[in-house]
């Protein structure tokens, strides 16, 4: 995706552990380890702001998500 902020990160989400907080702190420390440290408050903050449908699509606008 070329609209994805952070397109050299990519986060395994399909078969993993859904529960919210486990999918912001894997975006959280995949974001951290690709050095888009910069990128991991304004995530949070997206990515808190609203329901689950919301977090989702937040976690697709800042990494790549399989």
């Amino acid at each position: 995706m070329d609209d994805v902020l952070a397109p050299d990160v990519t986060v395994q989400l399909i078969g993993k552990d859904g529960n919210a907080f486990s999918i912001i702190a894997k975006v959280r420390r995949a974001l951290k380890q690709g050095g888009h440290a910069d990128l991991v408050e304004p995530f949070t903050k997206e990515a808190t702001s609203g329901d689950y449908d919301h977090l989702l699509a937040t976690c697709m606008k800042y990494v790549n998500v399989e």
